[in-house]
């Protein structure tokens, strides 16, 4: 069983730098994809950042210009966010995601990480 944890939550400056990680523990066979998702009370959760093991990146539109992707490894967990110059309208709880596998694939979610920015 694969058990992912996000790391680097909490009280953001406005206007300051966030950075999260996600490790993760268990047997992963095949890396598909990677990313975050965030999610506030009464909505829906977002994409926030993906990364599949070819490279390609993908960010969610709120975020586009302020937010990396990143991991250590091409093949390798633990993978990171970094959001510069957040705002409060970034606050939400933060969850890691893995898909694992490539034509038979299953998913995987961190237990999420509350960011709140401050006003």
């Amino acid at each position: 069983q694969v058990r992912l944890v996000e790391s680097g939550g909490g009280l953001v400056q406005n206007g300051g730098s966030l950075r999260l990680s996600c490790a993760a523990s268990g047997i992963i066979y095949t890396l598909n994809t990677m990313g975050w998702y965030r999610q506030t009370p009464g909505n829906q959760r977002e994409l926030v950042a993906s990364l599949t093991l070819g490279g390609t990146a993908n960010y969610g539109e709120s975020v586009k210009g302020r937010c990396t992707i990143s991991r250590d490894n091409a093949k390798t967990i633990p993978f990171y966010l970094q959001m510069n110059s957040p705002e409060p309208e970034d606050s939400a709880v933060y969850y890691c995601y893995l898909k694992t596998g490539i034509s038979l694939t299953r998913d995987y979610w961190g237990q999420g990480t509350q960011v709140t920015v401050s006003s």
